[in-house]
Order: structure tokens, then sequence, then C-alpha cells
């Protein structure tokens, strides 16, 4: 798998894994393959399947969650629980929570203990995959990895990572792996503080806290 790849080549920094948009857990396990068992892994979904489509997410979603005949449509990706369970525990993975929920619920609750060093977001539409870039980018390790599943299958998740490093300031490079994959390594720009110092600052204020989950 190309997700598995350009995680094995830019995986490297020191964090914690977070894959938002989990469906069964095949993906996340795979990645435990490569990134070993120790670290923690922390996998966000509403395992309810995917929120109703809108306009900005284009026509072919639309049309995708309509055809509920279709062989792709997959119940509108509901999984369950137990199946992202059952994978990371056959993963050997020894530290990992399964985060149940919208993810402008389980996101808002949601503060690491360290940065990210692996941020998959596998959230399809345009809403979801903004929500957890304003929610999650912050915590992003320095030199950490950022994939977007969906960004050349779905136009609400290109818009949604246009959107967000506009609204940002962020001059982040957009990259892609063999002509598929899309990722980002996160820089720290000047004047922009780094994740850990983010959360060093919001220890010692937790008031300062809600300030990274200012907008939704």
């Amino acid at each position: 798998m190309k997700n598995l790849a350009v995680v094995e080549k830019y995986g490297v920094v020191p964090g914690i894994i977070v894959e938002c948009g989990v469906w069964k857990g095949g993906m996340i396990a795979g990645i435990a393959s490569i990134l070993g068992p120790r670290r923690e892994y922390f996998l966000f979904d509403s395992f309810d399947g995917l929120p109703q489509a809108k306009a900005i997410d284009g026509e072919k979603a639309l049309s995708w969650q309509a055809d509920k005949s279709s062989p792709a449509y997959h119940d509108n990706c509901k999984a369950s629980v137990n199946s992202a369970k059952q994978v990371m525990e056959l993963a050997g993975v020894q530290s990992f929570r399964v985060v149940a929920g919208w993810f402008e619920d389980s996101l808002s609750a949601f503060t690491p203990n360290q940065p990210i060093a692996v941020l998959r977001l596998d959230a399809d539409w345009y809403d979801s995959t903004l929500t957890c870039l304003r929610r999650l980018y912050p915590f992003v390790a320095e030199g950490g990895l950022i994939i977007l599943d969906d960004y050349y299958a779905w136009d609400g998740c290109a818009r949604a990572l246009h959107d967000f490093l506009s609204e940002s300031s962020l001059a982040g490079r957009i990259r892609q792996y063999d002509n598929d994959v899309c990722f980002l390594i996160k820089k720290t720009v000047s004047g922009n503080l780094t994740a850990q110092t983010k959360m060093d600052r919001y220890t010692k204020q937790p008031e300062l806290a809600s300030d990274i989950c200012s907008s939704n």
C-alpha cells in the first residue's frame, strides 16, 4: 500500500500516531507493523458511517453516497469498534485507544501527551477534514508526517486542505508519492510555535488550551 510506503519513508520523528477515519482498522494496523508496537496509537472514527456529503464535497461524492446499491458503497463505510480493536491486538500493539464519535465531538476533548509523529486523515468530506486539521495540526511534531488519503479522491478533502493552509497562513508544501498519495511534512515557520511549545504553554496555562479549538 502506498500509504505504508510514505509512512516507512517519512514517519521518522518520535511521537504518537493518530488516524482519523479508521473503518475496520487495517491501515492503522499496517502502520503499526512498520513503526512498531511500542508507540501509542489513537484511532478516531464515528463507526457509524460517513456524514452526509454536501455540495462542497463535489458531485462525485454526492453520487457515491446516493448509490447505496453500489459494491463500493460499503454500507456508507460503517464498521464496528471491535473490528478496529481486534486488528490492533493482532498487530501486537501494546498501547492504543479507539475513540468513537463524530470528529467535532471526539477531537474537542483530545489533548495528546506528546506531539503527533504521524497524522493520517481518511475523513473524506470537507467539514470532517477541516475539523481534523484545525484540531490536530497544532499538535503535529516538527518534521511530522500528515497524510490526506482522500485528497485526490474527493473535492471536499482537497478544498479543506487548501482552505486550512490559507486561513492559517501556512506555507506548507503539498507533496505527492507515486502520483497518488498526498502528504505534508510539518515545518515550523518563523513566528509559529512548535507542537511541543504549544503543549508546554497549555500545560502551564490550562485556560489557553481552548485556543487551538477556537475555530470549527
